[in-house]
């Protein structure tokens, strides 16, 4: 009698390829964006795309009522898609056990 043995890992989220990565290490920098102030008084936030050539073309993420709220705003991305980095090569260990 023959037995087939076969083993799968799975994650419970896809690994991110290299253009995502790309992207996650632009918009995780703070000089890729830039706050502007729209007609209606409100402040937009917004990042430069990463895949523009010639470096003028922005991406509007989120509107804000003060400058403070959009600041807050691109430094809470920026946290997040620093998150995201540090955890791209796999799952971080924090305790081993002997």
């Amino acid at each position: 009698m023959t037995f087939l043995y076969r083993t799968q890992t799975w994650s419970s989220t896809p690994q991110p390829d290299e253009k995502t990565i790309a992207y996650w290490e632009h918009v995780s920098q703070k000089g890729n964006w830039r706050i502007v102030q729209l007609p209606n008084g409100f402040y937009q936030t917004e990042y430069l795309d990463p895949d523009d050539i010639h470096k003028d073309t922005w991406i509007d993420v989120t509107r804000r009522e003060t400058i403070e709220g959009a600041e807050t705003a691109i430094d809470g991305s920026v946290e997040h898609y620093t998150k995201k980095l540090e955890f791209s090569n796999g799952p971080k260990v924090v305790k081993t056990f002997k």
